[in-house]
């Protein structure tokens, strides 16, 4: 584990990456003085500059180029890596092919989630001393772990054969780390989830808490876990504590939007539908400098999905789009899929028929289709006009989970049944479509339609077996494909071993 940047907390965990984890009240916190681990963390004011350090990791989803959202899609039948060329980005165009090795892989997909694994172990290991309100303790400790939780369980997902550290590292044990079997990771993630949900209070102010963890974030999550690990029948109970009546407000506040586009509205940030999302800012000042090392507090993806060269032709009624780098361009399979589809618009910008219609002009890039990611293109409305480089500096935050999400993932669970039935139904009323008969292979389809450039459909298509036939043309290598290999630095003087069929 040389690399895993445990390190980091030492110098200033919360100096290092305050900011756009959540909402920018929720992190406008400026600690001062040297940092040091033996006086810091010594009241409230301290101990939640630190949480706000367990949460700086979340933009990992979507922001830096190394971001979750950009490589997973990559790897799915539904995207291509794109980008300038075939070497633009070694890490998400070889994921895109299924060919990653130890040292293509990317580190920070290790690095930044143990990052945030070791934050909470702090934190948690030093509360109980803190001079604090102890509801405020007992909330900050669920917070942690219940983020620790989702790190590992990212990490446990994206190279299944993990240690599992649970307390502060040093100098002399960083490299005594030994991985375990996932069935651990799992248990140990389900139990920092449930003791997070006992602690975590039902609803956020949302005018100074938004983006943090409330009761029903925690359990959807938790339901997300088990349904991972086959658990159904007790992922059907915990999601339908989050779910509610289909189609109705759940007890925590969280209903269905009325407009499926409006998820994809910068102005409507932190509502009704989301359950956890991670919060971007165009106030952040970020630049090349520091870009993708956990400071900038921008959505890279925005940038990185655009159309490169995009101009409006005279009189074009086509959408105002700041140009990008053409990464994640969508695939003729989900195109096809999605065409008749009412999501389709607020999914995928069809270019190619706005070139054609003489609307737009743009530089087609590799392995250009002409179908873009509308969830995350930017505006021209959206470019900041403050410090910074502008392409750095989005505001479009992104869903970790919501709850469509969690109406699927219980429709599931639960796999047949009049629940099932009507918790299908509701995704689909919402976007105008009929009632069809509920069945695995109709939820499959909704979560494709519904979820698409999420970041969720490459494991979809790993936990329901379907990926060595989805992936195919891609290059997938049934028994091997399914996880990362592990970098080789983490490899490199330590006790970890190589995952199968890697070298």
């Amino acid at each position: 584990m040389k690399t895993i940047k445990f390190k980091y907390i030492y110098i200033a965990i919360a100096m290092a990456a305050l900011g756009g984890s959540c909402s920018e009240d929720f992190v406008t916190i400026n600690p001062e003085g040297k940092f040091d681990t033996s006086t810091y963390f010594s009241n409230e004011q301290q101990c939640y500059a630190a949480l706000m350090g367990v949460y700086d990791p979340l933009r990992k989803n979507t922001g830096g180029f190394e971001n979750l959202v950009a490589m997973l899609n990559a790897g799915s039948d539904d995207f291509y890596a794109g980008g300038g060329s075939a070497t633009d980005g070694n890490g998400i165009q070889n994921f895109s092919t299924h060919s990653l090795t130890s040292i293509s892989v990317p580190g920070s997909y290790w690095n930044d989630h143990y990052q945030g694994v070791s934050r909470a172990n702090l934190l948690i290991e030093k509360l109980p001393a803190a001079t604090m309100d102890n509801g405020a303790r007992a909330r900050f400790a669920a917070e942690a772990k219940a983020l620790r939780a989702l790190y590992y369980f990212n990490l446990v997902r994206l190279f299944k054969n993990i240690p599992l550290v649970l307390v502060p590292l040093n100098t002399q044990t960083i490299y005594d780390p030994e991985q375990v079997t996932p069935d651990v990771i799992y248990a140990q993630i389900e139990k920092d989830l449930k003791e997070a949900i006992t602690a975590l209070p039902n609803k956020v102010v949302p005018e100074t808490e938004a983006g943090r963890l409330n009761k029903g974030a925690a359990q959807a999550i938790l339901g997300k876990v088990l349904l991972f690990e086959g658990k159904k029948a007790e992922a059907a109970t915990v999601l339908a504590e989050v779910n509610g009546t289909p189609g109705v407000e759940n007890q925590y506040g969280n209903k269905l939007l009325d407009k499926f586009s409006d998820l994809w509205d910068t102005s409507k940030k932190f509502n009704a539908e989301s359950l956890l999302e991670v919060s971007h800012t165009s106030a952040g000042n970020s630049d090349w400098t520091f870009w993708g090392t956990g400071k900038d507090e921008g959505n890279s993806l925005n940038v990185m999905v655009g159309p490169r060269g995009y101009v409006l032709t005279e009189g074009s009624t086509a959408p105002d789009l700041p140009s990008g780098w053409a990464f994640n361009v969508a695939t003729q399979k989900l195109y096809n899929a999605m065409k008749d589809d009412p999501r389709f618009g607020a999914t995928i910008l069809d270019l190619k028929a706005l070139k054609a219609a003489g609307q737009i002009d743009y530089i087609p890039a590799y392995q250009d289709t002409g179908y873009f990611l509308n969830k995350y293109l930017p505006r021209q409305s959206d470019v900041r006009t403050g410090g910074g480089n502008a392409e750095l500096n989005y505001k479009q935050n992104s869903y970790i989970i919501r709850l469509a999400d969690t109406y699927l993932m219980e429709a599931e669970a639960l796999g047949s049944g009049d629940r099932a039935q009507k918790l299908l139904d509701a995704v689909r009323k919402r976007v105008g479509l009929g009632s069809i008969p509920v069945t695995l292979a109709a939820i499959k389809n909704e979560r494709r339609m519904e979820l698409a450039g999420e970041g969720h459909r490459f494991f979809d298509l790993v936990r329901w077996g379907d990926a060595p036939a989805a992936l195919a043309d891609r290059g997938f290598d049934a028994g091997t494909d399914e996880i990362f290999p592990i970098p080789y630095t983490e490899l490199n003087g330590t006790k970890l071993k190589q995952n199968p069929n890697y070298q």
